[in-house]
């Protein structure tokens, strides 16, 4: 799990504040996973006192290690952030086998995968698009996502020797987009989360394929992308990825 303390610690000489920091670091995470707990049970308007008692503490204990509700709204967001990265990497990087294998396919693994994080935290999902405000809770996770994101994509443009330079706003506006599919599917619950996913993955792997094409980059029938032999430099470079 991600770090929900920000800042370095000062070690004293025989260490005492940095055990104290790793203590704190760990039981903050434990009242988080209690926190994730009293959501999913109590829904999106789960009150400090029922998350304190899912945790087994008072909220004078549970308000040592967070300065208000909106620093836990804040590391819950920050939670939900990290296991969202920590499922969708290895797919999307292809270091778990999912599907044909193919990058296509990897996407659609990708937004089932997100999909189904969801539906096991539909109420912490509500809950963080809820409480949106100048102290937005969700504001420390979607960077986190969005900079994984850009590195993935920049990373696989550069090894093709094309134009990177939009990864990062292309990353931002894909965590837009899932936030608002998976808001508009827990909230109208019309559609299965495979039909949802089918359809969320090929949006996006039409608009990646579409800027592919127009920086001369060819896409193969299983999804892998080869620059194409004509390309005018800097795309020449005969590179794959995979």
């Amino acid at each position: 799990m991600a770090s929900l303390v920000k800042g370095g610690s000062s070690k004293d000489g025989d260490g005492r504040s940095t055990r104290w920091d790793e203590h704190r670091e760990a039981r903050r995470a434990e009242l988080v996973a209690a926190a994730v707990s009293a959501i999913d049970t109590h829904g999106p308007n789960a009150s400090i006192a029922e998350v304190a008692a899912s945790a087994g503490v008072s909220k004078p204990v549970l308000y040592r290690y967070f300065a208000d509700k909106d620093d836990l709204y804040r590391a819950v967001g920050q939670w939900g952030a990290q296991q969202v990265i920590d499922r969708l990497v290895p797919i999307l990087t292809g270091a778990v086998e999912v599907g044909d294998g193919s990058m296509r396919g990897r996407m659609l693994a990708g937004c089932e995968d997100y999909l189904e994080f969801l539906d096991e935290h539909p109420q912490v999902f509500l809950l963080l698009v809820e409480h949106r405000s100048a102290n937005d809770p969700l504001a420390d996770g979607k960077d986190q996502i969005a900079s994984t994101l850009a590195k993935l994509m920049g990373d696989t443009l550069r090894r093709l020797g094309v134009d990177a330079a939009g990864a990062e706003p292309w990353a931002h506006g894909l965590i837009g987009m899932g936030l608002a599919v998976g808001e508009w599917r827990i909230r109208r619950d019309i559609m299965s989360r495979e039909a949802t996913a089918g359809y969320l993955a090929t949006f996006v792997w039409h608009a990646f394929s579409g800027y592919a094409a127009e920086v001369g980059v060819a896409m193969g029938t299983t999804g892998e992308l080869r620059v194409l032999p004509d390309a005018t430099e800097p795309r020449s470079r005969r590179k794959d990825a995979r």
